[in-house]
């Protein structure tokens, strides 16, 4: 096989002999292996009628021969050259049938054997190079040229050429070049050649932009963040390639038995040729020409591209619809999942707590809570703390200048303000400084699963904030329809018992953990893979990278925006919808059905079309068109259903 069809592994043992197919491109009719197979059918038909209606054998011998030189000379060439190796393959059997068949008189078989071979590995190409131009075809979501300023002029140039910090132009319904920042302007921007959504989503100064996407209805000015050889875009199209090469268990033991399989067939066949005459005295030409019918019968052509060809179209739909596969073995153990775990906070939830009770006490107002527990939080990055600051913003409630602050960490934070020392945090915090706080109110907020903290003034306290983490807009449906295949549901967290459990509840998953360090996440994955065979992981790709890692398959949320989540995961979802995990089990059943289904028919066929050769019933050139034409069309045709939703 050509070398840059081994990226794919389509055709591996079959596909040798057609290294001229698709190096011309450009129309199909202008290629070179199509003009070559209308010059051999032309020529082949000729011959058949010397043969039949002249009656002339020299003359269609001849026709006969030009055919096999045309259509064959690198069948035969490649043939020839796997003797030398000591490693039969497919050209060494067309060639030995073709050869034996002009032999015993039977040109047109010969010639027909080595013309339909040809097309069989045209098909096999075609379908190998169709694969390849779907990987291809997304780097063409992004365009070669741009507008970027420069001197405070406007440039056409290349986007190779663009530099990390220039601004380029987008207009409305360009496509975006480059990876960045939008610096100027807001659009809707439609993310589906990257994500897979269906929906644009709304985009303003400050937010991150993809190259491949397309720029709706709004004047963008955008900070290129990425070159062009970095972007998401690239690094998608680079997984793909990569993944084409690894071959899922299925494939790996077709190849190891397609190595013993062709040797084994030609001392059967030679065995079919020798034995009737020497110990029967049956006629020998006839018993040979059966035992080239069967040589060619059992050429495993299609059975040889059933996997790869399925494979390829399975990851390359993924891609196309925002999930990124790594390799063609974590495609088929999904299919085999029987446990799914999943982190709860950015994978479940939305990873935004948002405020949902503000309860004051102690005679204070809502509003003093609110200023006193954001004047301590606005100097902390913990989630809690920037959706309460959100809050203020939002209610447009002013801070306050706080001094001598202090951050305990894991606990609270306290400070001065207004000659007053105030603390905010959890239960615990307040427990060590013997504060009482209503026990029995945070335990019902708990309960719905709602985070409470709490802020108190030297030994009181004045209010409790609750707030809740809301749930990806699928996360129930997603459990549920995991349920309804039979895989068991479990969700990890940081997050105390209560609140755990009041998430598990609402979304019906069968169990979880809680209060859980990362490493601690790491040992459940172990004990989970020790009860179950196929262990899923899903997570955000940051936190839970060592789970993700110990997992049978770890699968990534979110991954547009995070470089790690795509470097750390088997599976990457580029955006943050939950519910193509579901998508992933169906692609994986449909994918490994597909290749059960090509796997079976291919041995059926060519089992019957062998067991009719030993009477006779099957000629030459049947058994290369249904067996190895035919076949090889109906495996493709098939593989590419995968595709389709």
């Amino acid at each position: 096989m050509k070398e840059e069809r081994k990226d794919i592994h389509i055709g591996k043992s079959c596909s040798s002999c057609a290294t001229d197919i698709f190096e011309e491109r450009g129309p199909l009719w202008k290629q070179k292996s199509i003009t070559t197979i209308l010059i051999s059918g032309i020529i082949f038909s000729i011959g058949l009628y010397f043969e039949l209606v002249e009656k002339n054998n020299l003359v269609a011998q001849i026709l006969f021969l030009i055919v096999v030189l045309v259509s064959g000379h690198k069948i035969i060439k490649k043939g020839l050259l796997s003797v030398r190796r000591k490693k039969l393959d497919m050209n060494f059997l067309m060639s030995i049938a073709a050869s034996g068949a002009f032999l015993i008189g039977h040109g047109e078989e010969g010639a027909a054997v080595i013309f339909l071979f040809y097309i069989a590995e045209f098909l096999e190409d075609y379908a190998a190079e169709r694969a390849r131009r779907s990987v291809a075809s997304l780097l063409e979501l992004a365009p070669d040229m741009t507008s970027v300023v420069r001197n405070g002029k406007e440039e056409k140039i290349h986007v190779s050429k663009v530099k990390i910090g220039e601004i380029i132009i987008v207009r409305p319904g360009d496509k975006i070049p480059l990876d960045g920042i939008i610096f100027k302007g807001a659009s809707s921007i439609n993310q589906a050649p990257i994500t897979g959504e269906s929906m644009p989503v709304s985009k303003s100064k400050g937010e991150r932009v993809f190259a491949g996407t397309i720029n709706e209805d709004g004047y963008l000015e955008i900070k290129v963040t990425k070159k062009s050889n970095e972007t998401v875009l690239s690094k998608i199209v680079k997984i793909v390639e990569e993944a084409q090469k690894e071959k899922s268990k299925t494939e790996a033991f077709i190849d190891r038995f397609a190595k013993y399989y062709t040797p084994l067939v030609v001392i059967f066949s030679f065995l079919v040729m020798t034995v009737p005459t020497l110990f029967f005295g049956m006629e020998f030409n006839e018993w040979f020409y059966r035992a080239l019918v069967l040589l060619v019968v059992s050429c495993p052509c299609a059975l040889a591209i059933s996997t790869p060809v399925s494979m390829v179209s399975g990851l390359t739909s993924a891609a196309r619809n925002g999930v990124l596969i790594k390799g063609g073995n974590y495609l088929e153990e999904i299919k085999n999942a029987d446990v799914v775990v999943f982190d709860k906070t950015g994978t479940l939830t939305e990873g935004k707590p948002e405020i949902t009770d503000i309860i004051a006490l102690n005679k204070h107002s809502k509003e003093e809570v609110l200023k006193i527990a954001a004047s301590l939080e606005v100097r902390s990055k913990h989630p809690l703390a920037e959706a309460i600051v959100r809050e203020t913003e939002k209610e447009k409630i002013k801070i306050c200048n706080v001094k001598e602050f202090k951050s305990i960490a894991g606990k609270g934070l306290k400070g001065r303000i207004n000659g007053k020392t105030y603390y905010i945090g959890n239960r615990a915090f307040f427990k060590e400084k013997s504060v009482k706080f209503p026990n029995t109110l945070l335990e019902n907020l708990e309960k719905e699963g709602k985070t409470a903290v709490l802020i108190g003034l030297q030994n009181k306290i004045i209010g409790v904030i609750a707030l809740m983490d809301k749930l990806r807009e699928n996360s129930i449906e997603t459990i549920s329809r995991l349920k309804k295949k039979g895989i068991k549901t479990i969700m990890l967290t940081g997050d105390n018992k209560t609140v755990a459990k009041a998430i598990a509840k609402k979304i019906q998953i069968d169990s979880f953990y809680s209060e859980l360090l990362p490493d601690e996440k790491v040992e459940i994955i172990k004990d989970l893979i020790k009860k179950h065979n196929h262990v899923i992981m899903v997570g955000d790709g940051v936190n839970d990278a060592p789970a993700l890692a110990k997992a049978h398959v770890g699968i990534s949320m979110g991954a547009i925006g995070s470089d790690i989540a795509i470097e750390s995961s088997d599976i990457a979802l580029m955006d943050d919808d939950i519910s193509k995990i579901n998508y992933l089990t169906d692609l994986s059943r449909k994918t490994m059905s597909v290749v059960k289904q090509n796997v079976f028919v291919s041995i059926a066929i060519k089992g019957s079309l062998a067991i009719m050769a030993f009477p006779g019933v099957v000629s030459l050139w049947m058994a290369v068109a249904l067996g190895d034409v035919g076949l090889s069309l109906v495996v493709i045709l098939n593989a590419l259903r995968i595709g389709k939703r």
